[in-house]
């Protein structure tokens, strides 16, 4: 259940925009990359993005289990 609630409102959270830092630095590296290693960088982007996903995932069901315990305890 939790995580149907998760999936309900991951459109509704806002999505952060990638720094100028980021841009200033990956701009230039992604030009200098030949076209095997470029795709070899997208798919290791890939991957710590569905890490990062999961984490925020696993912390939501873990916040939210927190609340509900802590609701419990204050009717208790």
């Amino acid at each position: 259940m939790i995580d149907v609630l998760y999936n309900y409102r991951q459109g509704e959270i806002h999505s952060a925009e990638l720094s100028d830092e980021f841009n200033a630095l990956c701009i230039p590296f992604e030009e200098s990359l030949t076209e095997a290693q470029l795709t070899t960088f997208h798919k290791l982007l890939d991957c710590v993005c569905e890490t990062v996903a999961e984490e925020m995932r696993a912390a939501y069901k873990v916040g939210f289990k927190d609340g509900a315990s802590m609701m419990q305890d204050i009717q208790d």
